[in-house]
């Protein structure tokens, strides 16, 4: 279990160059002038993108199962409470899909602005880009917040608020 601020804080700069990568490959299939295939891309980078962020803030399915039953309870309140249904439970392509819903409207942009010649597909492929980035730093943030809730002497907050810095 992560027992210091300094250690979380490093996990959340490793995942965010993680984010930053993944947004990269999903940008890439987004150029590509095939219908769908920047979204199936993105469903399976956000399928094993996901458990890894989780994973690294030892907050992915098996972890949290292996905590104490209160807190557990308390991880997957948080989580819910922030709307987030990806920390403590195992990931699926219904909820990545349910997760990119949320961000549909640049998806769908991104879709038909990639068959305008030559500017179409960097549109897209941005598009495409800052999805991804926002899907996975929520994640990030959502998982900073439940972790650095659970670190010694802290208490848990549920209320989604936090400073600036935090965010």
């Amino acid at each position: 279990m992560i027992t210091r601020l300094e250690d979380l804080e490093r996990v959340r700069t490793e995942c965010r160059a993680l984010v930053t990568k993944r947004s990269l490959v999903s940008a890439g299939a987004a150029v590509v002038p095939v219908p769908g295939i920047d979204l199936v891309a993105d469903v399976g980078l956000l399928t094993s993108l996901l458990p890894q962020i989780s994973a690294k803030f030892e907050l992915d399915h098996d972890q949290v199962q292996k905590l104490e039953p209160k807190i557990a309870q308390q991880v997957l309140v948080m989580a819910s409470s922030m709307g987030n249904n990806v920390i403590g439970r195992t990931v699926t392509k219904r909820i990545v899909t349910s997760l990119l819903r949320r961000v549909g409207a640049r998806v769908a942009a991104g879709s038909v602005a990639k068959f305008v010649p030559f500017i179409g597909s960097a549109v897209a492929a941005g598009i495409s880009f800052g999805a991804m980035k926002l899907v996975g730093n929520a994640h990030i943030e959502d998982c900073y917040k439940t972790a650095r809730a659970l670190l010694p002497g802290a208490t848990l907050d549920t209320s989604g608020a936090g400073t600036a810095s935090q965010r």
